[in-house]
């Protein structure tokens, strides 16, 4: 398997700390969660150079070692998808998939939406497009009660300081307790993310994702959202302690060539807990639709 390589690339006016692994102008870029980072990709970086893309895993703006701009407006989705747009071009990408899990996940559908530069494949990870999450939070008092945080989140200080207290320890809970494979999450990775939130400034960059974009995000429940017109395939842990499955219905009228592998038993951490179901889906997937060199 290919070598996984650190380096930097700068791109919007940032400066990214990324992981690849291949090279030419196939580029698939992958985005990360909260409250995670490239590390997160490990497992799929590898195999996606085997199938033929230069594969990018960037620390999104404001997490680990990539620039930190100050300012919850500094974290709101067109800045996001313009990050996303400059990587691939700073890339040199002719051929782009794009693929997020959680909040790469959303940015990942609001980008296939929005987006300043076409895509050639979609691949979302526990993160529903943002319309059907929409009617779900309208509809589901469950799914209300499993948000609960986001509404948390909008809190001055308090979530920085919850989450940094006792060095931490729930950024190590938030794998530990929610993982049905435990195993999966030894101290080795969890201190990568437990780190991470402890660089001066970080925590604060990454719940702002939140604070800027939670309330705008309904813009995406309108009748008129555009559908989405590439490739699309939606990877499912069933096991998900914030995102129920009924998250996974409902995309006919907003992904017009859409696929679905829900994995039972798995947790909302599908690509790290469930690696090898995970790469195998992604892998039949891309031989399929003719996206796998």
């Amino acid at each position: 398997m290919a070598e996984i390589k650190t380096g930097k690339m700068a791109a919007n006016g940032l400066e990214f700390v990324v992981d690849e692994c291949g090279e030419g102008d196939a580029v698939a870029l992958l985005l990360h969660g909260f409250p995670e980072s490239r590390h997160s990709w490990r497992y799929q970086l590898p195999v996606l150079a085997d199938l033929g893309w230069r594969a990018i895993a960037p620390d999104t703006r404001g997490y680990g070692g990539s620039s930190r701009p100050i300012g919850r407006e500094q974290y709101k989705l067109d800045r996001l998808n313009e990050d996303v747009a400059a990587l691939f071009e700073a890339a040199g990408a002719k051929k782009r998939l794009l693929i997020g899990h959680d909040w790469g996940g959303i940015i990942a559908w609001a980008y296939a939406m929005e987006g300043r530069l076409p895509l050639d494949g979609l691949i979302c990870m526990n993160a529903p497009h943002l319309a059907v999450f929409g009617n779900l939070m309208r509809a589901s008092w469950r799914q209300r009660m499993k948000s609960w945080y986001m509404g948390f989140f909008q809190v001055p200080w308090l979530p920085e300081a919850l989450t940094t207290a006792q060095n931490a320890r729930a950024i190590t809970q938030s794998f530990t307790r929610e993982a049905v494979d435990k195993s999966r999450f030894p101290p080795e990775v969890t201190e990568v993310y437990r780190k991470n939130a402890l660089i001066p400034g970080a925590m604060t960059a990454m719940i702002n994702y939140y604070r800027a974009n939670v309330f705008d995000m309904a813009r995406f429940s309108a009748g008129d959202v555009k559908p989405i017109d590439v490739p699309t395939l939606l990877i499912w842990g069933e096991s998900d302690g914030f995102m129920g499955v009924e998250a996974t219905d409902g995309y006919g009228p907003y992904v017009k060539d859409f696929s679905l592998k829900r994995l039972p038993n798995v947790s909302h951490w599908v690509q790290q807990e469930a690696p090898e179901a995970v790469n195998e889906t992604m892998a039949g997937w891309l031989k399929a639709k003719g996206l796998a060199g």
